[in-house]
């Protein structure tokens, strides 16, 4: 069914009623109205909705959603959008998010209120995913676009998007193509229709022509200002996450709550010790208490001299630094053993200011229950009467203060409030060990603990320890005991490949969390084809998705075949190809990143509990908070609060946090941070331009899913 605004043109008097405005012009009254920091999501089930959506809630930035598909909804109408607070007219919602440019039925009474609202107020409206279509500014497809799969297509932003909302990015805005059998974007491509006033923001080579199509564009119309997407996305998709912060930008014109950056940080454990390594014939790995083959020697991997100073030049190439975990028994048993020397420690104690440092504890001892290996998989042990042996407080408060006192002695530059402890033990490990060790909490606070790592494929919630909190860890799926390619493609073969391709079958047995291989990887190229892709992209996907939290690999990455080097550097000049300069990617270490996360938890559940309220008035932003509660936003450069600079800057604004008292907090704009202008012509029209109009015959337009269709 087609969808088109039909309302009558409202005099500016009959619009100032319905939106109860004081008598007078529109919008030239002596009062300025309040325009609240809160976006309007008209949401239809879909998932572009639910990507912006995302978005929103990533960021910290308030929104309230209203689901078209639900029974009893909120209706929309001006009482709904608009009302008078302390005698000046307020807009409830900065900005308004629609599944498509209308979502209603013809001559409906909700949109008639939306695109009055909108130009009233100067709202901008962003259209989630919709046709391409005169009405939304466009031209069919039919005439000289496209309409299909844009898998593994190469968009680029125009010239005005890299001067407007999108001049974060290089220029490329790659789609995936992850998988050649599955479509995974569909978009119209198209050009303005005639007569209309279009911008397009980012474009596309329209298939078999020479011309370029819009992707992302901005339609004025009827004193109205549309965002129209014509490709359809999800919140995880590359093209939506390089494109996500410019939509927000368009929308909130840089004024909002709420804050995003691109965050990358990388832990490196078990430094200074040795990682035992995967026999490529017994398919375990000797010296771990699951191989019990009877010939399993251990063949440790341990990190050289010269890997130091490969880390140390990659850094410097990289302007990035890694945090070392490390476990100090491993270097003094090795000076023990041969006569004192050990070049490893040597190079990495002559360069420890080139990297960050964090207590590992001293012996990487497993500090949860008391294992009983006796059995495969390993159990915990038990007394006479059935409980559960668990590692000691002083056992695990040794383990810490042990490793914490020979860096210090060492002059490592240590935060003495980080911890990761071996294999994040102390911390509830399933099937196993279903509970915390209950001694690892008084250990913690014992030592002034503060930022405990954990593994976010286990936990990816931050909790509470005593005074400590976790810090999630993404893992990288480049195995510790892998020091050369041949033994990694190795594991990863009997992990990822069916009883009758030679695997062990868990692929088989798991499908749920594995998805088994089609055939086994190639020992010569399947790292480098398979491998470093698939880490690369998950990776980066983090980056671009807000995610402060770390990723960890081990010293044995960095060894012989530096296997960790491929992904990295994949992640690293991903994200340069496509991001200005002035916006870096945040390398952070971790207590700065649980600080992050801490801050985001105390903000997010203040928006959510609609504990705090933002307006802005003019060139005047007003926030209240609760006490204790830290705020966030993002703002054009050169806004000031209490007459000093706010924030810092990121992607072209500035952005920080800044504590709130419970009192007002009043920010002051840049002149060039002007309000957008409403619509002050004697009629506003919400009808849509004549000029190409009729579907074209033979065509059936294609409209995005309503919630009427």
């Amino acid at each position: 069914m087609k969808r088109t605004t039909r309302t009558t043109a409202l005099t500016v008097g009959a619009l100032i009623a319905a939106l109860g405005l004081p008598t007078g012009t529109a919008r030239a009254d002596a009062t300025t109205p309040r325009v609240d920091l809160r976006v309007l999501v008209v949401s239809d089930g879909g998932p572009a909705t639910g990507a912006i959506a995302a978005e929103l809630t990533a960021a910290g930035t308030p929104y309230t959603e209203i689901d078209l598909t639900r029974p009893g909804r909120q209706v929309i109408d001006a009482a709904f959008l608009a009302d008078t607070v302390d005698g000046r007219p307020r807009a409830r919602f900065q900005a308004v998010v629609l599944p498509n440019d209308n979502p209603f039925a013809a001559g409906s009474a909700e949109m008639a209120a939306l695109a009055a609202y909108e130009q009233t107020y100067g709202i901008p409206q962003v259209d989630a995913y919709t046709y391409a279509r005169p009405e939304a500014g466009l031209q069919y497809p039919v005439h000289g676009g496209y309409s299909g799969s844009l898998d593994g297509v190469r968009a680029s932003v125009t010239a005005a998007g890299r001067t407007g909302p999108f001049g974060y990015l290089d220029g490329t805005v790659p789609f995936e193509d992850n998988d050649p059998s599955v479509g995974e974007s569909y978009a119209y491509l198209s050009t303005p229709a005639a007569g209309a006033d279009f911008t397009s923001y980012v474009d596309a080579p329209v298939p078999g022509q020479s011309t370029r199509g819009s992707l992302v564009g901005e339609y004025r119309h009827d004193g109205r200002r549309e965002l129209v997407v014509t490709f359809v996305y999800n919140q995880y998709q590359q093209q939506f996450r390089l494109l996500a912060r410019g939509i927000v930008e368009w929308m909130t014109g840089g004024v909002h709550l709420g804050a995003s950056r691109n965050y990358f940080a990388v832990h490196v454990d078990d430094v200074f010790a040795a990682d035992d390594r995967w026999n490529t014939t017994l398919d375990c790995t000797p010296g771990d208490v699951d191989c019990t083959d009877p010939g399993a020697t251990p063949d440790p991997i341990r990190m050289t001299a010269a890997d130091v100073d490969h880390a140390v030049t990659w850094q410097n190439s990289r302007n990035f630094t890694l945090d070392l975990a490390y476990n100090a028994v491993a270097t003094v048993d090795t000076r023990a053993q041969n006569n004192g020397a050990d070049p490893l420690a040597d190079r990495l104690l002559a360069d420890k200011d080139r990297f960050r440092w964090i207590n590992h504890t001293y012996t990487h001892a497993f500090l949860g229950c008391v294992q009983d290996t006796t059995v495969v998989p390993w159990k915990c042990a038990t007394d006479a009467d059935g409980a559960t042996q668990w590692v000691s407080r002083t056992e695990i408060s040794d383990a810490i203060a042990d490793n914490r006192a020979w860096g210090q002695a060492n002059g490592l530059p240590l935060e003495a409030d980080e911890l990761v402890t071996g294999e994040h033990s102390g911390l509830k490990v399933l099937p196993q060990q279903p509970v915390d060790n209950p001694n690892l909490a008084p250990a913690l606070d014992d030592n002034g603990i503060g930022w405990l790592g954990s593994d976010n494929s286990r936990e990816p919630d931050r909790r509470r320890l005593g005074a400590a909190t976790t810090v999630p860890r993404h893992p990288m799926n480049v195995f510790y005991n892998a020091g050369r390619a041949a033994e990694q493609i190795d594991e990863y073969n009997w992990i990822y490949t069916s009883r009758a391709q030679g695997g062990s079958g868990v692929c088989e047995d798991n499908p749920a969390t594995t998805t088994c291989l089609t055939a086994p990887l190639d020992p010569a190229t399947g790292y480098a084809d398979h491998i470093v892709p698939i880490e690369t992209r998950t990776a980066l996907g983090h980056v671009l998705a807000n995610d402060p939290k770390p990723h960890y690999i081990h010293q044995s990455n960095l060894a012989e075949d530096r296997l960790a080097y491929p992904v990295l550097d994949g992640v690293l000049d991903g994200y340069r190809a496509l991001f200005a300069d002035d916006t870096p990617v945040v390398n952070l270490r971790m207590k700065d990143i649980g600080t992050e996360l801490e801050r985001r938890t105390a903000w997010q559940a203040a928006v959510r509990d609609d504990r705090v309220t933002a307006y802005r008035v003019g060139d005047t932003v007003t926030v209240e908070a609760p006490d204790g509660v830290d705020v966030t936003a993002t703002l054009p450069s050169g806004t000031t609060l209490a007459g000093a600079a706010f924030g810092t800057a990121y992607a072209g604004g500035v952005s920080g946090w800044t504590p709130s008292a419970g009192t007002p907090l009043t920010l002051t704009l840049p002149a060039s941070a002007a309000a957008p202008a409403a619509d002050t012509s004697e009629t506003l029209t919400a009808t849509r331009p004549a000029p190409d109009t009729r579907v074209p015959a033979g065509v059936t337009e294609q409209v995005p899913y309503t919630a009427d269709n």
